[in-house]
């Protein structure tokens, strides 16, 4: 349980006895500035504008009726309401024991536990992973990871787009392919097949002419069609799982459902929306206004639904997987990890299915955008040549720079362990630069920035880890012993200690916002703590009394395991030596 839970309840019975509604909350944070306490409450500031009352006054009533003797050395008022609260060395020891025993540091189990479909990553089966799709499956796999530990029963969704009148040339292609040589082969490179395609669909007539009708039969349930476009999809998918692999996310082949699993329920979805008079014609195509969602003038978005031509789109399927997800999957919570440039398409796509009844008030629909990965010269990332970037690509280039870097600093390695320190540092390092941005916002592509093993990046962090093992080993203690000593706070250990008890809050600030660069500013600040901690703090030397050494050696490994858990909440690996 962390610090604020273990607070919350005390503050909320001051609250009742002073008379102040408790639906302000506790309003409980980390103090901004230490030396006036550790923790600070502002209850009395919202409870004043509600009351429209002094709010020094109502926070001298709450302190009065706060129970928190045990818990804090010193509660005070300052400024114009805000409660002070510094707690009590020998409780934070307590406290941070309880943690270290704790199989789950701290972190609450969900009550109840909801069901959560998380829609990330959704590559495009017809080309290769690039660039472009890694900022969703990265933030939306540390989503899925966090819920999961949560207790959340997470349904993992990759709507991949496997379905469209592209497939019509692709299919071509791969038959006249398949008569010369493997259809593995032939897609070994999914980029160059694609172009290839695409050229003689533009320039061969007769061959667009085949790859129309292959659309037709491919809809039409033709079963040669069929056969081909799901050896397609198996190789392709297997590119994308050889994606995943690498990358270190948690999506497996179960995980995927693709735009043509609704396919048959699309016209099932229009019909409802024209049964319930949302879908209009317009033009000839079905189309749903959106007066929520009008523009200045006041004019309604316009979500189209089905074309004139009777094609059904993007958002007809959006529709059908969203009901899917409510009705099916019984979906308490849906996050939707896409592109920033969707927003109005999710705007959109959400009101429609509410409108519609499908998915009612109490499932929350949260589209968490993410910006854009800019090369240094701030336009999108491309290749030299002005390609689109392969994400596997990307990746081996980051392992064999972590290797040369890992060559550098450690000669002394063995090759397998220079092997396994560069992939993970490699991929560390790519992941933590994505994540530690604030998702909303395009960041630039810095390779020596990620690379570096200072300042905030995952190398940093992981030989901070490897750093604390180093130091158990010399200690000739292991982490499970360490984590069983007894604690002692004093004042060189609290900012250390303050900031252990501050991991389920990160945590929890992580879930409610879907915002993983919050763990890792707090990871960085653990890792400064800790470095901090350590010059201040001797552990092994001589003069260090064998019952200071263990309490220390607690908080050593306490954060270690603290680093290691958080960054296993972010999908990077640490090792255990450098």
């Amino acid at each position: 349980m962390s610090v604020r839970q273990q607070l919350a309840p005390s503050i909320r019975q001051a609250l009742a006895a002073a008379g102040l509604p408790t639906d302000t909350g506790t309003h409980l944070n980390p103090s901004g500035r230490p030396e006036l306490g550790d923790y600070q409450i502002n209850a009395a500031l919202a409870a004043a504008k509600a009351l429209k009352a002094n709010p020094r006054e109502l926070a001298a009533r709450i302190v009065e009726n706060l129970q928190l003797d045990e818990i804090c050395a010193k509660v005070e008022i300052a400024g114009p309401g805000f409660i002070n609260l510094r707690l009590n060395n020998h409780w934070l020891a307590d406290h941070l024991a309880a943690t270290a025993r704790s199989p789950r540091l701290g972190l609450a189990s969900a009550t109840p536990p909801q069901t959560i479909v998380i829609d990330y990553s959704s590559p495009n089966v017809a080309k290769e992973m690039h660039v472009g799709h890694m900022r969703g499956t990265i933030l939306g796999d540390v989503l899925a990871r966090i819920l999961e530990f949560q207790g959340h029963r997470v349904i993992r969704q990759n709507h991949i787009g496997d379905w469209g009148t592209q497939f019509g040339m692709l299919l071509a292609e791969l038959s006249e392919l398949a008569e010369q040589t493997d259809a593995a082969v032939a897609l070994a490179d999914l980029e160059q097949f694609y172009r290839r395609a695409k050229v003689r669909f533009d320039q061969d007539p007769a061959f667009a002419a085949r790859a129309r009708q292959n659309v037709v039969r491919l809809q039409s349930g033709d079963a040669e069609c069929l056969a081909l476009w799901r050896q397609f999809i198996d190789i392709s998918m297997a590119h994308v799982q050889a994606v995943y692999q690498k990358l270190g996310v948690t999506l497996r082949p179960q995980d995927t459902r693709g735009e043509s699993a609704y396919n048959a329920d699309l016209p099932a979805v229009v019909a409802d929306l024209q049964r319930q008079s949302l879908a209009v014609e317009d033009a000839g195509a079905q189309v749903v206004f959106l007066p929520e969602l009008a523009d200045k003038d006041g004019t309604p978005a316009a979500f189209i639904v089905q074309k004139a031509d009777g094609g059904y789109l993007y958002a007809t399927t959006d529709l059908a997987a969203l009901r899917y997800r409510a009705s099916t999957l019984k979906a308490d919570r849906c996050l939707y990890f896409i592109d920033a440039r969707q927003s109005l398409h999710m705007q959109q796509l959400f009101a429609t299915a509410r409108r519609a009844g499908w998915v009612d008030e109490r499932v929350e629909l949260t589209h968490c955008a993410y910006g854009t990965i800019m090369g240094k010269d701030g336009r999108p990332l491309k290749t030299r040549s002005g390609d689109t970037v392969k994400l596997i690509d990307l990746l081996d280039e980051a392992i064999q720079r972590a290797y040369r870097l890992v060559e550098q600093k450690s000669p002394h390695l063995s090759l397998e362990e220079k092997d396994e320190v560069a992939k993970a540092v490699g991929i560390g390092a790519i992941k933590y630069a994505d994540l530690s941005k604030t998702r909303t916002q395009d960041y630039r592509f810095d390779w020596d920035a990620m690379l570096r093993f200072e300042g905030n990046t995952a190398p940093y962090l992981q030989y901070g880890y490897t750093r604390i093992m180093s130091l158990l080993r010399k200690a000739d203690t292991d982490l499970d012993t360490a984590l069983h000593f007894t604690p002692a706070i004093g004042e060189a250990e609290r900012p250390l200690a303050l900031a252990l008890c501050q991991f389920p809050d990160a945590v929890e600030q992580v879930v409610a916002k879907a915002m993983p660069h919050e763990l890792c500013n707090y990871l960085f600040a653990l890792a400064g703590r800790f470095m901090a901690f350590y010059e201040a703090c001797p552990i092994l030397k001589d003069s260090v009394t064998l019952e200071t050494r263990n309490a220390r050696l607690q908080l050593a490994a306490l954060t270690a395991r603290t680093l290691n858990r958080g960054l296993e909440f972010l999908g990077i690996r640490t090792v255990e030596r450098m």
